[in-house]
């Protein structure tokens, strides 16, 4: 039939609704979608474009998605079989599999974050030198803001994410297995480039998840970051009390969580219609903003992006300092000084899957100023702690708190007036990159300069920074997360 009508088979799209007809369609290199009858619906589908609940339901268009889904137009006349692109059965399986993806950035991270005491003591590093070395992971976030945008339009948003993840696991199992510092700082820096760009990669993906699903969710996405972070802080501190070595440790980490993030890559494509071109996290705008004739809003901008740094400063801190404060200030040992990171991670784990119905009673820029109030009474709580325990319990209020700070920050810098979409978010990502990238200097010269006892001191001093910021430039409003 397709030889009378001269038409080539990949031109065309095959409807079927059992695995017979299906092998028959692919086997004639027709692309086909499966609508299940009655006697077929739970029956398995493999090589289908996609598994629609009821044919009478899809559109035209979103039939003409998944048929041009199949192949991507490059230079020179050349297509690009797209795999990570096929589309999926349903915005819940993407919504399931994107989340994977947010796990397992979080989880490899945060099993390396423990062990950086036992990196500091074989290195012999001072609180100076400790608080630059530990920059070279948002260093290198900060170098790839250029290369970020420019890959995922260039491969896809999923695609970037997948093989950013492998390759930030790999890397941080190398930086387990240096020998020397001088070798330690270039892999984290690299380490930094891929977390950079596998992160946009998962949020400009998860955005087109939302999309499709047509309600929000990227909350919730983040919310399996922290959990992943959690989990991950668990098995790094579990490691270090066990005395495996952190290369190992890592290196089987990456076998794991590089397996989970294909499967999740398989399973995680959306739509073409619902797939929007990524802004490059590197666009700094001086000039008129999208020929509007206004310039860039900085006046509202600036108060936004400290809002957002006095936040991942709270990160921060959990991040590269929780672990040698409880170590080696309060006396705990290893494996529950690297506890505390845990704690600290699902503490704001709970807050942000808490944070839509917070926001939605009491409004978002309540909720914001109450994160930063908890930010401060949870920092002075671990600054002045007797013990180990009360210490933790203090972290865990803190970071209670910043889990909402970025979101409304986020929320906030997407409205600015005059700003093109995606550009405001940009823009943010940028200075709190920015931000990651000067507080552990900071930290670690304070520290240094009267102890890191008194150094922490400046987490009490950011939540009082984002409590009178969130006051003034988060509006009091439940809408649009």
């Amino acid at each position: 039939m397709l030889e009378r009508l001269a038409v080539d088979s990949v031109d065309c799209l095959a409807v079927e609704d059992s695995t017979a007809g299906l092998a028959a369609a692919v086997g004639a290199g027709i692309p086909t979608v499966v609508a299940p009858s009655v006697h077929t619906r739970g029956d398995d589908f493999p090589g289908a474009l996609a598994v629609l609940d009821d044919l009478a339901t899809a559109a035209l268009d979103e039939l003409q998605d998944l048929h041009s889904a199949q192949r991507r137009p490059l230079g020179g006349g050349r297509s690009l079989q797209v795999t990570l692109r096929a589309v999926t059965s349903s915005p819940v399986r993407a919504r399931w599999a994107i989340s994977a993806q947010f796990f397992t950035n979080g989880v490899i991270g945060g099993s390396f974050l423990p062990r950086l005491p036992e990196i500091k003591q074989a290195y012999e590093l001072s609180d100076t030198a400790y608080g630059f070395v530990v920059v070279a992971l948002p260093l290198g976030s900060i170098l790839a803001a250029a290369v970020a945008g420019p890959l995922i339009r260039r491969f896809g948003a999923l695609q970037v994410a997948v093989i950013g993840t492998v390759a930030y696991a790999v890397l941080l199992a190398l930086a387990g297995f240096s020998p020397s510092v001088l070798l330690f700082v270039p892999i984290m820096l690299t380490a930094g480039v891929m977390d950079a760009v596998l992160d946009s990669g998962q949020n400009v993906h998860g955005m087109a998840v939302e999309r499709w699903y047509d309600k929000s969710i990227i909350n919730s996405l983040h919310a399996s970051w922290s959990l992943g972070a959690t989990m991950g802080g668990f098995i790094g501190a579990a490691s270090a009390g066990a005395g495996i070595p952190i290369g190992w440790q890592m290196a089987v980490g990456a076998v794991v969580w590089s397996a989970l993030a294909v499967i999740a890559g398989i399973n995680g494509a959306v739509p073409e219609k619902f797939v929007r071109s990524a802004t490059s996290e590197a666009e700094i705008p001086d000039q008129p903003v999208a020929n509007s004739g206004r310039r860039f809003p900085w006046a509202r901008f600036v108060p936004l992006a400290v809002l957002a740094i006095c936040g991942t400063l709270v990160e921060d801190v959990a991040n590269n300092w929780v672990t040698l404060y409880l170590f080696r200030e309060i006396g705990a040992a290893i494996g529950v000084a690297g506890a505390g990171f845990a704690i600290m991670l699902g503490a704001q784990f709970v807050g942000r899957m808490l944070g839509d119905p917070m926001t939605d009673r009491w409004g978002r820029g309540a909720v914001a100023r109450t994160g930063g109030a908890m930010i401060s009474v949870g920092g002075l709580i671990a600054v002045i702690a007797p013990n180990t325990w009360v210490a933790v319990a203090g972290f865990a209020i803190a970071g209670f708190g910043t889990a909402t700070l970025v979101p409304a920050a986020y929320a906030a810098s997407d409205g600015l007036p005059g700003v093109p979409h995606g550009t405001g978010i940009a823009m943010l990502g940028w200075f709190m990159r920015i931000g990651f990238l000067v507080t552990s200097p900071a930290i670690g010269l304070m520290a240094d300069a009267v102890g890191l006892h008194l150094a922490l001191l400046i987490l009490p001093a950011a939540g009082i920074v984002a409590t009178v910021l969130a006051h003034g430039t988060v509006r009091n409003s439940n809408n649009s997360r």
